[in-house]
């Protein structure tokens, strides 16, 4: 008897069912998705932690993943639960806060350890999402699963691709209006990947849509989906590419998803064309490096814009899209903001896809001087190329090194997605400063097979954001105006900061680094607050939420990802990782391998 109360305790404990996502959200004390909210600000109104009482925070409690590669996304918290997920083998556990983090439930996924081989950049997953009940998980393999929220239990799955052929999953899912959209990875592999959204309840497949191809496939109406507020035309994408090499074209949806509710419009953005090598693809490859609002309801884009077309150097454009609202240029808007791998954070009408501005947020971006933002000019919205640091040469790029390109394929940013706060209005974007070699060669496609056709050095760039401790620094915190696109102040850090950025009402600005730091600094100034070290290295989201009346801040740590895969896949050789190992090297001498949540408070 004693057993079957407590479990009716243990199960009337867990989130209800009736909760739905917009719900939470709007409740600073959950977590409930790994963006923070829809428009991915990453913003916590939560105060009790303030740039005057931050300098005491101390670890609360800590949860060890049992899993040591690199711990993308972070925890999310629903009520009196917390949902922690590892990277592959991708398990999830429900801890209990009322009972110092108890494991209430587990799921273990059966995945074949071969899917490793085809993962790009280190084994990561960027997180779990949560709504009505019910638990999603996007595996590696890309198996969608619907975990019951109280058990634990599988709901349904459903495959959403196929690793033989280079499929994989590294990126979390969107719930909204009873749908899940998800994307996928792979175009390292040529594979030409697709947006699919889901029924929540059921898993059934209500639309998907690929970047790559016919009107048909991608979902453009050609009179209606506009580019800078122009009618895209007809086969807009097959008509920039040779023959049928679309098929093989990339423009994975790897990154994060936004949307805007009122609009009805979700928000992504697609990754790098394959292969790496630009002049076995002559033409601007559409739709890849581009962002993209489609109709949640039908899928059918609304609007595109391609950010770096006919990309020569690996810049995906899936970084996150930041929805905000103010006045550029003297008119209030609906604004969508992204920073770019490309090193030229966007802002644009997000009704519209207007361009509004674009600007670099690393200085030492050369790759092109400038963005057209006229819209009178035949060449609007298109980068203001330096040929000199062409990787196609204008087609006599096969075997030709190209020297000291900035940003490298790693990118001014990566993933880790920036935050945003409405009290400074200031981005708070975290950086990669680093530069490249680049020589193309050709490479055949073979399905399941690495499809690159290039071979990258990466180092550190010139020391134009500020000497760390005489060397010069990879990464920054840098903080960017959202009226204006220009940056207020920069924070140099030793290495890329890999970590996504926490905003909060109290004017604190949490980020991780690659050592193992977690630190905070004051939103408006940039002032060093706070620093802990952390078991690892920090390339996990940093997330905040309220617990019987006390704010907590969390954080994984467990260094891997791109900068970090060589201590993460034990790589030795300076070109694997594309040239990250090589790039990284000194890493190991400031962190080790690991897997574990950290949770701070202040002390009682």
């Amino acid at each position: 008897m004693r057993l079957l109360l407590m479990l009716i305790a243990w199960y009337f404990a867990q989130p209800a069912a009736a909760s739905d996502l917009p719900g939470l959200i709007a409740d600073p004390a959950n977590w409930a998705i790994q963006t923070g909210d829809f428009a991915n600000t990453r913003y916590s109104t939560l105060d009790e932690i303030t740039r005057d009482n931050v300098g005491t925070l101390r670890p609360a409690w800590s949860f060890s993943t049992g899993v040591l590669r690199g711990h993308e996304g972070g925890p999310l918290v629903v009520g009196d639960v917390m949902y922690v997920h590892t990277p592959f083998p991708n398990t999830v556990y429900a801890l209990d806060l009322k009972n110092d983090g108890a494991i209430l439930w587990r799921y273990e996924p059966r995945q074949d350890s071969q899917v490793i081989e085809v993962m790009c950049c280190d084994t990561v997953y960027r997180g779990l999402a949560y709504d009505d009940g019910t638990i999603f998980l996007h595996q590696a393999d890309t198996t969608l699963v619907a975990l019951d929220a109280r058990t634990g239990a599988v709901k349904w799955s459903v495959k959403n691709g196929d690793p033989t052929k280079g499929e994989v999953n590294t990126a979390t899912v969107l719930p909204i209006k009873g749908k899940v959209i998800v994307g996928l990875a792979g175009g390292e592999f040529g594979v030409r990947c697709h947006l699919t959204a889901y029924d929540e309840t059921t898993g059934e497949r209500l639309w998907r849509a690929y970047a790559t191809g016919p009107d048909a496939d991608i979902l453009f109406d050609p009179k209606t989906t506009t580019v800078l507020g122009k009618p895209v035309g007809a086969e807009s994408s097959l008509k920039s590419w040779e023959g049928e090499q679309w098929q093989i074209g990339g423009a994975c949806p790897w990154g994060w998803f936004s949307a805007d509710p009122d609009l009805g419009l979700v928000y992504y953005g697609t990754g790098n064309p394959a292969s790496w090598n630009p002049v076995q693809r002559p033409g601007d490859n559409k739709w890849s490096n581009a962002i993209i609002a489609r109709d949640i309801d039908t899928g059918v884009a609304r609007w595109v814009y391609q950010m770096t077309p006919h990309d020569e150097w690996d810049f995906d454009g899936v970084n996150e899209m930041i929805l905000t609202e103010g006045a550029v240029a003297g008119r209030d808007r609906k604004l969508l903001t992204h920073f770019d791998r490309n090193g030229f954070g966007y802002t644009l009408d997000r009704a519209t896809g207007e361009l509004l501005w674009a600007d670099k947020f690393d200085p030492s971006v050369n790759w092109a001087s400038g963005v057209e933002t006229d819209p009178a000019s035949p060449d609007y919205g298109r980068p203001i190329r330096d040929p000199a640091f062409s990787t196609d040469q204008d087609g006599m790029g096969e075997d030709m090194n190209v020297e000291g390109i900035c940003p490298g394929a790693p990118g001014a940013k990566n993933e880790q997605p920036a935050a945003y706060s409405p009290k400074t209005q200031l981005f708070y974007v975290p950086t990669n400063h680093v530069c490249m070699d680049y020589e193309p060669f050709r490479v055949a496609y073979t399905a399941g097979q690495p499809y690159v056709g290039a071979t990258l050095r990466i180092f550190p760039g010139p020391d134009e954001v500020g000497a760390f401790k005489g060397d010069n620094p990879m990464g920054s915190v840098t903080a960017v105006d959202r009226a204006t696109g220009k940056i207020a102040w920069t924070i140099p850090e030793r290495f890329s900061v890999w970590s996504g950025i926490l905003a909060t009402a109290g004017d604190v600005v949490f980020y991780g680094t690659l050592e193992g730091y977690l630190k905070a600094v004051d939103a408006e100034s940039g002032k060093a607050l706070f620093r802990f070290k952390t078991p690892s290295g920090i390339i996990g989201n940093v997330t905040t939420y309220r617990h019987d009346g006390r704010q907590y801040v969390a954080v994984l740590s467990g260094v891997g990802g791109w900068a970090g895969i060589g201590l993460a896949a034990g790589l030795t050789d300076p070109a694997d990782g594309s040239g990250a190992v090589g790039a990284y090297q000194s890493l190991s001498r400031y962190t080790a391998l690991g897997g574990q949540l950290t949770v701070f408070s202040l002390p009682r």
